[in-house]
């Protein structure tokens, strides 16, 4: 078995860090944790609405159909310009199974507190979802993970550090819990409810139906809004001629990727299926199912290493998720390869580019995305 560490391409107190406010062009100095502000000034030279084919597919076509941004899979029309959602969904073992995960088009693990990580999942095609859950806190870092689908952010409570993030105008979040007793309260408690068959905190759910009241209740837009959606997100190969890697400068067999290193406490593992392409997911020794029995699998997986430190005494994290200077690893078909990735602004994609400074083209299908902090070790083999 081979081992994977993480570099550290350019050290902290040195690093041009170009964080998300302003323009495109704009920069800032380095700032400390505690320091840090963001603010959006997207303006006329913004991205552009509307979902669109990439360019591999332009000589296919399906009537009432087209690609999506998220997945380059084929959806309908009628669901194009839907906004995704981006649910917390919690993952320990009392937690299981969760309802509505194996939908989600992207999914993110980080660590929350200590040692207890979470998923993110964004989901596309949401408005027809009779269960979704359990939902647990924000965590700000997320809520910027969110914001580059400009997604509608799914959270039920949250920490004083997401406080400033949750209160802009542009950052539209449903929450049923608030914090501390009416601190920051919830804005929308009526959007979920707990189920009796399983003990709090693990209890709490929502629906496709009831999100979009909330929404409507809110003045949340259900389609994207023109100012923060970039419809170029992730490049993509052409379906019928899939990235193999295999003309890739550095690129190296991996048809098993190993995070417990990483992850100690779900242990997350995925071994490749050559015979449809993806990578199935196993945690706690077992394969990861959603509720309906569906084990997840991902077309494209990512190690994004990046700067992060337990924030005070309850291990409350922060994870750097705005930078140019980090690097990670991109997996697809059995193979991988070394990435470095670059995210400037919140509703700007983050990006991916192999040693040759080409942008990495993705397969069509789901993405999985763990984030990890600098130093962490995984295996594959």
């Amino acid at each position: 078995m081979k081992k994977l560490h993480v570099l550290l391409l350019v050290a902290l107190s040195t690093s041009l860090l170009l964080f998300g406010c302003g323009k495109k062009d704009d920069a800032q100095e380095p700032a400390n944790v505690e320091d840090i502000t963001l603010e959006n000034e997207a303006g006329a030279d913004g991205p552009a609405s509307g979902d669109t084919e990439t360019e591999a597919e332009t000589e296919e076509s399906r009537e009432g159909m087209v690609r999506s941004t998220l997945t380059n899979e084929w959806i309908d029309e009628s669901i194009a310009n839907n906004r995704p959602i981006a649910v917390m969904f919690p993952h320990d073992k009392t937690a299981m199974p969760q309802q509505g995960i194996a939908d989600a088009d992207i999914l993110y693990e980080i660590y929350a507190q200590s040692t207890e990580p979470r998923m993110l999942g964004v989901i596309k095609d949401w408005h027809n979802m009779e269960k979704i859950g359990n939902i647990r806190s924000c965590r700000d870092y997320y809520v910027y993970l969110a914001l580059e689908w400009d997604a509608l952010y799914v959270h039920y409570g949250l920490v004083y550090y997401a406080d400033d993030i949750l209160a802009r105008s542009d950052v539209n979040h449903i929450d049923g819990c608030g914090r501390d007793g009416g601190a920051f309260p919830a804005n929308a408690p009526n959007a979920f409810y707990r189920i009796s068959d399983k003990k709090a905190p693990h209890n709490v759910y929502t629906s496709g139906e009831l999100l979009q009241e909330a929404c409507s209740d809110l003045g949340f837009d259900l389609e994207y809004r023109k100012d923060y959606y970039y419809p170029e997100h992730y490049k993509f190969a052409d379906e019928k001629s899939p990235n193999t890697l295999a003309d890739v400068k550095g690129s190296f067999d991996a048809t098993k990727i190993d995070m417990s290193k990483a992850f100690g406490v779900d242990k997350p593992t995925l071994e490749y299926n050559e015979s449809d392409g993806l990578y199935y997911r196993t945690m706690y020794g077992n394969p990861h199912k959603d509720a309906n029995g569906k084990q997840l699998a991902f077309a494209n997986i990512i190690v994004q290493n990046t700067y992060a430190e337990a924030r005070d005494p309850h291990k409350y994290w922060y994870y750097q998720v705005h930078d140019d200077t980090r690097d990670g690893y991109y997996f697809t078909q059995g193979k991988g390869i070394h990435v470095t990735w670059k995210k400037s602004e919140n509703y700007e994609p983050t990006k991916y580019y192999d040693d040759d400074g080409n942008e990495v083209v993705f397969n069509t299908g789901k993405t999985m995305i763990f984030i990890v902090q600098d130093g962490q070790e995984f295996d594959y083999q």
